[in-house]
Parts: C-alpha cells; sequence; structure tokens
C-alpha cells in the first residue's frame, strides 16, 4: 500500500501547468518522494503495484460505479447511452457478479503474466526492464516515447484484432463467445477485462507491453502510458454519448460499433488504420475531425456575430449620449 501512495506522478506531469512557485514545490516533492521510492524498493515490485494501481484506479473503480449507475437508474442512463436500452448491463444480480469476478481474476491474470515476463527479462538482460532510477524523464523524452508507444499500440491492437480475434480460428471464437456474448449491443466499461484470459493478453496487454518492452522508456512515461491507455479504454467502452472531445469522443462511438455490429470493422484503437484499410464502420475519424472543425467555424462564426451585435448596440448607445450632449449645450447656449 505504501508503494501506491507514494507516486505522486500527476503531481511531476501536473507541475509545469501551475504557477511557477506551485509547479516548481510540486516538482521537488515529487522528486523527493520518487527518490525515496526508488531507494527502498526493487524496480520490479514499484513497476507491478504501480501498475496495478493505475488499473485499479482509472479503470476498476470508475466502471463499478458507471455499473452501478446503468443499473440503478436506468432512466437516467439510457439517454446518453449510444445505442440506447440496448448498451443496458442487464439487470441480473448472479450474471453480474460472475461478470466482475472475471473481470477481477483477468486483472490478477495480467498483472501475473506482466510480472513473469518482466521478472524473465529483467534476469536476462541483467538490469530492470524500464529505467528505474532518480533522474527524472526530459519532457521532450516523455513526448518521444509516449508518441512511439502509441504509434506501436495502434498497429498490434489493429492487426490482432482484425486478423487474429476475427477470423477464424480458436481464439476468435473464444473472444466471439466472450466478448461479443451481447449480440448487436455496445459494451459498457466493465467488459474491458471481461474477454476470456487469452484474447485479453493478445487484445489489452501484448498493444501496451510489448512496445514498452522494446522501447525501454522511464518507469514513470510507462506509467504516464498506461494511465492514459486505461482511461481511453474506460472511457471508450462505456457507450456514453457524453464522452468529451472530438478524439475521445470519436472513439467511443467507434468502440460502440464495433460491438454493436458484432465485430464488422473498427479493430484499431484510434481509427486511423480502419480508415486506411477501408474497416471503418459509422463515421470514421477523418469525418470526426471534420464535424469538429465545422462545429468550431459555425461557433466561432456565431461568436464574431455576436460580437459585431454589441458593437454596433454599443454604437448606437454612444452615438444617443452624443446627440443628448450636443442638444444640452444647445439649450444652454
Amino acid at each position: 500500500m505504501d508503494v501506491i501512495l507514494s507516486v505522486p506522478i500527476i503531481s511531476y506531469f501536473g507541475g509545469p501547468m501551475l504557477n511557477s512557485w506551485s509547479g516548481s514545490m510540486n516538482l521537488l516533492f515529487f522528486y523527493m518522494t520518487w527518490t525515496t521510492l526508488v531507494l527502498s524498493h526493487s524496480p520490479l515490485k514499484i513497476e507491478l503495484v504501480g501498475t496495478l494501481a493505475v488499473r485499479i484506479v482509472f479503470w476498476l473503480v470508475p466502471s463499478l460505479f458507471f455499473l452501478l449507475f446503468d443499473t440503478l437508474v436506468p432512466s437516467l442512463a439510457e439517454p446518453i447511452k449510444l445505442y440506447g436500452s440496448a448498451s443496458l448491463p442487464r439487470r441480473n444480480a448472479a450474471s453480474q457478479f460472475r461478470r466482475i469476478a472475471l473481470a477481477i481474476f483477468n486483472l490478477a491474470f495480467t498483472t501475473v503474466v506482466q510480472a513473469g515476463i518482466s521478472f524473465g527479462a529483467t534476469t536476462v538482460l541483467r538490469h530492470p526492464l524500464f529505467k528505474t532510477s532518480t533522474r527524472l524523464p526530459l519532457p521532450w523524452q516523455i513526448l518521444k516515447h509516449i508518441w512511439m508507444l502509441y504509434t506501436a499500440r495502434e498497429v498490434l491492437t489493429y492487426y490482432i484484432h482484425r486478423y487474429i480475434l476475427h477470423s477464424h480460428g480458436r481464439l476468435a471464437k473464444l473472444h466471439n463467445a466472450y466478448a461479443h456474448a451481447r449480440k448487436k449491443a455496445s459494451p459498457y466499461s466493465l467488459m474491458v477485462y471481461t474477454d476470456h484470459p487469452l484474447p485479453l493478453l493478445l487484445n489489452r496487454t501484448v498493444p501496451v507491453y510489448l512496445p514498452a518492452m522494446i522501447i525501454q522508456p522511464h518507469l514513470l512515461t510507462y506509467f504516464l502510458f498506461t494511465i492514459l491507455t486505461t482511461l481511453e479504454e474506460m472511457l471508450s467502452m462505456s457507450s456514453y454519448s457524453i464522452v468529451p472531445g472530438v478524439v475521445m469522443g470519436g472513439i467511443a462511438r467507434r468502440t460502440a460499433a464495433h460491438y454493436a455490429s458484432g465485430g464488422r470493422g473498427n479493430f484499431g484503437a484510434l481509427g486511423l488504420l480502419d480508415w486506411a484499410g477501408g474497416t471503418s464502420v459509422g463515421k470514421d475519424v477523418i469525418q470526426d475531425v471534420h464535424e469538429e472543425a465545422e462545429k468550431h467555424q459555425v461557433k466561432e462564426r456565431g461568436q464574431k456575430t455576436m460580437s459585431d451585435t454589441g458593437n454596433m448596440v454599443q454604437e448606437g448607445i454612444d452615438g444617443l449620449k452624443r446627440t443628448r450632449k450636443s442638444r444640452k449645450r444647445s439649450s444652454d447656449s
């Protein structure tokens, strides 16, 4: 528990966005805490406990909250679901407890697999898989590695999902039986980890962990990447129509369409390879960008019109004031 509470990663990455004094204090506090953590725990323990903590905080807890909301107040949840009532979880306690148990088992299973891979790689390489030093990564290094990790993840997710999990093999049948058990219905956030363990490893763990093993970034960069991808998976599987942002909202719509169509398309995480490969179902990522751009243009035109109208009203008021002043001067003279 002390490891989880000792990773204030948000203060490190959010520090520069605050004022200089507050940002400097946050960075100093983070550096002292991180140094203490590195010197008092093994790199493998920090990696595994930190990753597990990220999954619990950014996926499991929000997913259980959304599940309760969808189940207890479906009349409020249905209007903000992309496919209405078809997106709501079954109101069957036994069925939901089985799904929750499967999700928790899969979370533990993927953590154990990651532990085995990380321990084996550390033994072979004779050094930790990720850079776990007291020296913090530079911002440009973080951005470069995050971009490389996201690119590799998109490629792996698309091709694994399309050619392995939606083919005619044994893994595809398991994926269809578990992940697509709700026919013609969009998912909810808990279903991120309710696939069969083997397809789950290929679909969720390999695209995130394999690129990180090859690039071997700083452990803090890996934590940040894990936070971003976990949040993305949790929100994209929620099927909520109110997911904010052109990118995240588009990912949620395409994920819901993938499940509702029975897996006919939308195999990638971000949608770029689906657009390039012609496997998009519904609106593709380019259409989302165009629509968002048009919304901004309409908004800007509306703001300009309101501004021009306000200026005209203000000029009219100023003109009336000048007329009254001139009349008053004429009457005084």
